[in-house]
């Protein structure tokens, strides 16, 4: 059944492709303007099939909390000790780690979690310059638009980590907050790391504030720190503790049905 369904998807894709360019330029496609009726039927099935891709590979990833920041930074960096040490945090508190999947941050983040012996996740992006998964992800899945992505990195979490990073990262970032503030979602913790180098940002939301661009009570959305225990203590009491959830010693393997596509957490990984 797994394998039927696969298939479905890859002949969906494979129609869409028809009408469209390679997969690295769905959305540059997507965002070019009105196209033939046909072609924008087609694309809305590939924008579909990104998402069903990402609901079945996540469904049983359990709650977790997304980690920000930069593909670029390298091992020797501090910026990537600290994610690491914030992803086995995380891994103790009781959460899945997931990330945008790719090297830097998103790396130490996951390969904390993982050496900790928690749960890690990645949800990438296809790019015209290749970004491959690193190597600590449990599960992994793979999209074409960004939009699709960034809402799955957000539909899974109960907090967010937004560590050193550059357009990308600080998109993320105010997806997330714009979400929080306008109550689109649940009032999730921020933590923004690295509070030296997120300094004149963090001055500049003061300053929104200040000219009444933010409602002050949104400065209460973002909590700056560079220790992981004062991160940590500021995830737990404002997650565990509102949404009632509880560590329980052995989790209740939920089911997954092979005829939805879905796959349980122990099924392997890969993108």
């Amino acid at each position: 059944m797994q394998n039927k369904d696969n298939s479905v998807i890859e002949q969906l894709d494979a129609a869409s492709s028809a009408q469209t360019s390679p997969p690295e330029c769905a959305d540059e496609i997507f965002l070019e303007g009105p196209r033939s009726r046909f072609a924008e039927f087609f694309t809305l099935l590939r924008v579909m099939r990104d998402f069903l891709r990402g609901f079945r590979t996540l469904h049983f990833v359990g709650p977790c909390v997304t980690v920000f920041g930069s593909a670029r930074i390298q091992r020797e960096d501090p910026h990537y000790e600290l994610a690491m040490k914030m992803g086995a945090a995380i891994a103790h508190l009781g959460f899945t780690v997931m990330t945008g999947g790719g090297p830097g941050i998103m790396e130490a983040a996951n390969r904390g979690a993982k050496e900790a012996g928690g749960r890690s996740v990645g949800c990438t992006i296809e790019l015209p310059s290749e970004q491959p998964a690193n190597a600590y992800l449990d599960r992994c899945v793979r999209m074409h638009y960004f939009f699709v992505r960034k809402a799955l990195l957000v539909k899974y979490s109960y907090a967010f980590v937004v560590m050193p990073g550059g357009a990308g990262t600080l998109d993320e970032l105010f997806e997330a907050l714009t979400l929080i503030q306008t109550a689109k979602i649940k009032n999730f913790p921020i933590v923004i790391m690295g509070t030296d180098y997120w300094k004149e940002l963090i001055g500049f939301i003061d300053k929104m504030a200040q000219r009444a661009m933010i409602a002050p009570a949104d400065l209460n959305l973002i909590f700056a720190t560079d220790s992981v225990d004062e991160a940590i203590e500021h995830i737990r009491s404002n997650t565990i503790e509102p949404f009632g959830l509880k560590r329980i010693a052995r989790a209740r393997r939920r089911r997954a049905f092979p005829w939805l596509g879905e796959r349980g957490f122990s099924d392997g990984s890969g993108c």
